[in-house]
């Protein structure tokens, strides 16, 4: 292998890596707003539980929503 072939293939080998470094930190960003996304809905369902739990356990009309009759009858 000479020289000029060398260098050649560590160019090659740095322009790689590079990309593979540019790559790794988009993936970074990507998975810590996904985090962020997943915390927020947590936070989201636990409210919601939350709220089902208190309707459940004594809400306005004291049935589940699923017993309650629609508003129309």
């Amino acid at each position: 292998m000479s020289d000029e072939d060398a260098l050649a293939r560590i160019a090659r080998l740095e322009e790689r890596l590079a990309w593979f470094e540019r790559h790794v930190t988009a993936q970074d960003r990507a998975m810590l707003e996904l985090s962020d996304v997943v915390e927020k809905l947590r936070r989201e369902l636990l409210v919601l539980r939350e709220r089902g739990a208190t309707a459940a356990g004594g809400g306005v009309s004291g049935n589940s929503p699923a017993e309650e009759r629609p508003p129309h009858w």
